[in-house]
């Protein structure tokens, strides 16, 4: 079992909101880690709330799991409240119409679970192997544009079809979960090398922040993680 270390960032860019949230919860002692990254869907109200709420309930049923190993029963059941939550804030909130999309990262030991809903992103990356995997978005075409068709959005749970994979990590390999904010602006090549660059995973993400503050239009947030 290696050794996770990471670094993050969650800015607002040119944007008057940052509708985008981020949660870490990284329990060293038990070898228990996760990773929330959430983005408040734009053109409906109360993104910032979406993202919050479905970010914080995911991780407070994980943090009240702690004796749970297995991973996807522990994370269906962090879903399933998290629509819960945003259907119960929906309420207090004169039913607002409000969803985000979600991607995280859940490591025990040396059982890797990425999971995901809607266009934020994860990459999962191995020395000397590149891509191990990266997620697809979900996204519905029509002669219209694209929509997302995954999401956790309030009323409508059955958007809430979560994907997971799991793998098993090995030592040197990273992850890096964002919002759509950062690959509309850094093409998904130069993502994977700078993540695998050999520097730190605060360099590495000053490095992509750096990019998203030059160029992006939309908030952006990341979280790099490393297994030594």
């Amino acid at each position: 079992m290696g050794q996770i270390r990471y670094a993050s960032f969650s800015e607002r860019g040119v944007r008057t909101d940052n509708e985008d949230y981020i949660q870490i919860v990284s329990n060293p002692i038990d070898d228990r880690h996760l990773f929330v990254v959430c983005d408040g869907m734009s053109g409906h109200d109360k993104g910032e709330v979406a993202s919050q709420v479905v970010g914080s309930a995911i991780c407070e049923c994980w943090e009240q799991a702690l004796s749970e190993r297995d991973v996807k029963s522990v994370l269906r059941e962090a879903f399933k409240q998290a629509s819960e939550a945003l259907d119960a804030k929906a309420d207090m909130l004169n039913h607002v119409e409000m969803g985000t999309t979600m991607v995280l990262a859940a490591i025990i030991g040396n059982e890797l679970s990425i999971a995901h809903a809607g266009d934020s992103r994860a990459y999962f990356l191995r020395p000397y192997d590149g891509v191990v995997y990266q997620t697809k978005d979900h996204l519905a075409h029509s002669v219209w544009g694209d929509s997302i068709d995954r999401s956790f959005f309030s009323y409508q749970r059955e958007k809430a079809d979560v994907e997971i994979q799991q793998f098993e990590l090995q030592t040197g390999d990273r992850i890096f979960l964002c919002t759509d904010g950062v690959p509309t602006i850094i093409v998904p090549d130069i993502i994977v090398r700078r993540s695998m660059a050999d520097k730190s995973p605060e360099d590495v993400a000053d490095i992509i922040q750096f990019f998203c503050e030059k160029f992006s239009k939309d908030n952006y947030s990341g979280i790099l993680i490393y297994n030594e």
